[in-house]
């Protein structure tokens, strides 16, 4: 099944969670994070608040960006990489296509440097309504995130 809405910015999406729908190489990755039973996500500069994520870099397969994304931007070590669904977003003169992951996190360490973000935020809930909260990214406020958190909630036994 592909689901079809608008994100922040009114652009269509598309999301599915079956195993490569859209492209068998995403550019993209984005990668929902838990430590300890709580979320981690990373501040980026100019967004805001949200998860982990970032582009897949030549020779690099998805999975590994999703590693080291989290790595460069939390200072966070996966424990599990769980697939969860990929997403199409058909912008405004670009298009962009990015695997969804669902991140253990086993290790968390403080770095000297955290590339474009602000480093680690531990969240015990995410609030109801993310797209009422400025200081979270534009990136956390569409049904890629709700549809996500939903599947996650029902196939990993995650309650918060």
């Amino acid at each position: 099944m592909i689901y079809s809405f608008k994100d922040f910015y009114q652009n269509k999406v598309k999301f599915s969670f079956e195993t490569a729908p859209f492209s068998k190489f995403p550019k993209h990755v984005f990668v929902i994070c838990q430590y300890r039973r709580k979320w981690l996500l990373t501040e980026h500069h100019s967004r805001g608040l949200e998860f982990p994520g970032g582009k897949v870099e030549k020779g690099e397969t998805p999975e590994q960006a999703a590693h080291r994304e989290v790595m460069e931007e939390t200072g966070a070590t996966i424990k599990q990489l769980h697939y969860v669904g990929q997403y199409f977003v058909d912008a405004k003169g670009d298009s962009v296509i990015k695997n969804v992951y669902f991140a253990l996190v086993d290790e968390l360490k403080m770095q000297d440097h955290y590339f474009e973000t602000k480093g680690p935020v531990l969240i015990d809930e995410l609030p109801k309504n993310l797209r009422e909260h400025e200081r979270f990214s534009f990136m956390m406020k569409d049904d890629v995130l709700t549809l996500s958190m939903d599947y996650i909630k029902k196939h990993f036994n995650v309650s918060n």
